[in-house]
């Protein structure tokens, strides 16, 4: 009875954190599509007028600034297709998409780089597996050391 009481445990911090992943892609999609919008208006606004160069000057701004967006963008649906691989109900002695890892000293979940997230009042770090401590984790086990950053650490769990 503990051991599930346990396993549901994990699996509610690892929905948890997937769902973070998954605010965090959906606000950087409504921050770029919210740009993309704001410059299409301004780029339609924008008429010929005496000013010449400076109009055409920041026209080209205005269409740097939709290539940048539109690069974004195509990060951001990467992302989506990453979380869609997870499955948070999986389980595994070893490290892979979608593992809560423990170490001695830093939480990782193996999903999306999103940066430090928080549940069940622990602190973890929502990580890339392309990353290159992703990479590092990647396959690894309880009882596994790894060395980053000239920093050793021990693999404590894995869920």
């Amino acid at each position: 009875m503990s051991f599930r009481v346990q396993s549901r445990n994990f699996m509610n911090i690892k929905l948890e954190l997937y769902k973070l992943c998954e605010d965090y892609v959906n606000q950087r999609l409504q921050t770029v599509e919210e740009i993309i919008s704001s410059n299409k208006k301004a780029l339609q606004s924008e008429t010929k007028s005496s000013a010449g160069d400076k109009h055409e000057t920041g026209r080209a701004m205005l269409q740097l600034e939709m290539e940048k967006a539109g690069q974004q963008l195509v990060g951001i649906f990467q992302m989506k297709e990453i979380l869609a691989k997870i499955d948070v109900s999986r389980t595994s002695e070893i490290a892979h998409l979608g593992s809560i890892i423990e170490t001695n000293s830093v939480n990782y979940f193996l999903s999306i780089s999103a940066g430090q997230v928080r549940a069940k009042s622990k602190t973890y770090f929502a990580i890339s597996v392309s990353s290159p401590i992703g990479k590092l984790l990647l396959g690894k086990k309880a009882g596994d050391e790894i060395v980053f950053n000239k920093k050793k650490d021990k693999v404590l769990k894995i869920t």
